[in-house]
């Protein structure tokens, strides 16, 4: 019996359960943001795998849609993780039987899917059954090839394509075309193979971007090829572009990853005389470096920096700075961060607030750990239970 089969079978119960969820009453449907966020919440709380593809069955969920695409893509993402590959082949099978998917946009996302669940030979297959499902085979959908190939980390698989099928399909590669296959080649600690790709895109005619230069810079320095850092700058100045502030954020973040964060300060400082601003990744970028390297009071310098000239953290740069300064035992500062965090409802992970707690406890701070439990629980209900117990053992 097909999976698809198995579904119509399936509990008239866990239909009815579904098809509830997914709208307001029995008369008044959800809107169509409504349904895929209703349906997103589902699939991230739900741990069956079949019940996940009635989720999104139930909520006809295509890659028209933002939304949507989140939803499947959380929704692969967990049936890859438990294993259920079948599942993930005959559900995907079974969008593609849909007349109003046999579109462009649904078989390249169909590819990426399969690239997420590391399932390439899938999504070769799906290239392939372009004609019968009435999608031309184009530059875009080839593109998404290669993409699934670099989610999947097959890199060998990227290679095979790019220099085999634009000749056998008769497809011409376009400037995305060649920025995938140089990142793929960064990722595989191959980035010095980038140099032919940029002397092909010479003889097409093709010019790169900034996101060429911006993988080409992660590759060499996560290869600590120096020199070749160098040489990127000098073609970046042959084809007339300015280092932007991207440029330097992804500079920044390559040496902060080898725990230099010192020389990535130096280029901040090199943005400034430039009159050049830094925004807030920059800034999360070298808080993280400082941080991985025990250097606290530079971070904590960084972090009042940052908002001075107005570039607002995000969640992860919160997190980063509380975990790391419990890890160096300023529970102090870390309880300040935390409050700032938690009061934009950015609430870090329970074993980091756990660590706060009782770092506060073991400085006789208890009422502020208490207050902080308090504060959690309101703020988030799971570990409620834990919580009361940490809370009951404290002085």
């Amino acid at each position: 019996m097909s999976f698809i089969s198995r579904l119509r079978q399936a509990s008239l119960s866990h239909h009815r359960r579904f098809s509830t969820l997914l709208s307001q009453d029995s008369t008044t449907p959800l809107f169509s943001k409504q349904k895929s966020r209703a349906a997103l919440r589902l699939i991230k709380a739900e741990k069956n795998p079949s019940r996940i593809v009635e989720i999104c069955k139930a909520a006809s969920l295509t890659p028209e849609a933002h939304l949507d695409r989140i939803a499947l893509s959380v929704a692969i993402t967990k049936l890859y993780e438990s294993n259920h590959f079948e599942f993930i082949r005959e559900f995907i099978d079974d969008l593609k039987s849909r007349p109003d998917l046999r579109t462009e946009r649904f078989v390249s996302h169909a590819m990426v899917l399969y690239g997420q669940a590391k399932m390439i030979d899938h999504a070769i297959r799906t290239f392939e059954q372009c004609d019968e499902l009435g999608v031309t085979r184009s530059v875009r959908v080839l593109n998404s090839l290669i993409f699934a190939c670099i989610l999947a980390k097959n890199y060998k698989e990227v290679n095979r394509v790019f220099v085999s099928f634009p000749k056998i399909y008769g497809i011409e590669p376009d400037l995305d075309t060649y920025n995938w296959v140089i990142k793929a080649f960064s990722e595989s600690g191959s980035t010095s193979s980038a140099y032919s790709i940029l002397a092909e895109m010479d003889r097409k005619g093709v010019k790169p971007n900034s996101a060429t230069f911006s993988s080409l810079f992660s590759g060499f320095y996560l290869e600590e090829r120096f020199e070749d850092v160098g040489k990127v700058m000098k073609l970046m100045e042959k084809y007339g572009f300015r280092p932007g502030v991207g440029t330097y954020n992804t500079r920044i973040h390559g040496l902060c990853k080898l725990k230099r964060a010192g020389e990535a300060k130096a280029l901040l400082a090199g943005m400034l005389s430039k009159g050049m601003k830094p925004n807030s990744v920059t800034y999360s970028h070298l808080i993280h470096g400082f941080c991985k390297e025990g250097k606290l009071d530079e971070a904590k310098k960084l972090f009042k920096e940052m908002v001075h000239r107005g570039c607002q953290p995000d969640s992860n740069c919160y997190f980063t700075l509380v975990y790391f300064l419990c890890q160096g035992k300023d529970f102090e500062t870390a309880l300040e961060v935390s409050k700032e965090s938690i009061a934009k409802n950015w609430v870090p992970n329970f074993s980091t607030m756990k660590s706060l707690v009782e770092g506060l406890a073991s400085e006789s701070k208890v009422t502020e750990a208490r207050e902080l439990i308090s504060v959690i629980k309101e703020k988030i209900t799971a570990n409620v239970d834990l919580w009361n117990e940490i809370e009951a053992s404290l002085p």
